[in-house]
């Protein structure tokens, strides 16, 4: 595949005021990258899982006022959608680039999914590494570090995905838009399917 990356024109626009300027800049130089990069790895995620995966850019296609602050692709196990799904995303914000695991609140086997997490934390807590970072709201970009989630911080996340319905759980790494690697396809490539790879037991507790 021939990926080039993401460059300041892709970050930049999220700086274009109004909805439809900001859409046709977001259609034009950002979605082919996304579209891209969701046919380079749903083989890889599909034999990854072990299920049939599907990629889903974001369309933005309820937003009537406000221009969207971010955007991305998103891999689920099913040809109509992703929300309720577990999934994987590759997606931008104005600073950084996102790899997440995602459990969004339209999701109803979280409870399911927080028993697993329950069970299986201490073993979990060691295999991601100490740069990851967590997310409990992917509507903001704020992040949560890896090596902050202590046992009290994940029981309360626990206790808010089994009882919370808006609550949420995402787990991967952001890397700024000025890392070198953001605009290196070959390199960032490298990085999101190892960043799969790690966060493919998140993944699995869903079962």
């Amino acid at each position: 595949m021939s990926f080039q990356g993401f460059t300041e024109t892709d970050f930049h626009v999220f700086t274009i005021p109004g909805l439809e300027a900001r859409m046709e800049a977001l259609k034009a130089t950002i979605r082919p990258k996304l579209e891209a990069l969701g046919s380079h790895f749903t083989p890889i995620l599909t034999a990854e899982t072990g299920d049939e995966m599907y990629s889903h850019v974001a369309k933005h296609a309820r937003r009537t006022v406000h221009p969207p602050s971010d955007t991305w692709v998103a891999w689920a196990s099913s040809k109509r959608g992703y929300k309720m799904l577990p999934h994987f995303q590759v997606g931008l914000w104005e600073t950084h680039l996102f790899i997440w695991f995602a459990l969004i609140y339209e999701s109803p086997i979280k409870p399911h999914f927080a028993d697993n997490l329950a069970a299986s934390w201490r073993q979990i807590k060691t295999e991601i590494p100490a740069n990851y970072v967590w997310s409990f709201d992917h509507t903001q970009p704020g992040t949560y570090p890896h090596a902050d989630m202590n046992d009290e911080k994940m029981e309360e996340t626990i206790h808010r995905l089994k009882n919370v319905k808006k609550s949420e759980i995402l787990c991967g790494i952001t890397l700024d838009r000025h890392d070198s690697s953001v605009s290196d396809g070959h390199a960032l490539l490298s990085i999101v399917e190892q960043t799969f790879q790690t966060l493919k037991p998140l993944y699995l507790l869903c079962r």
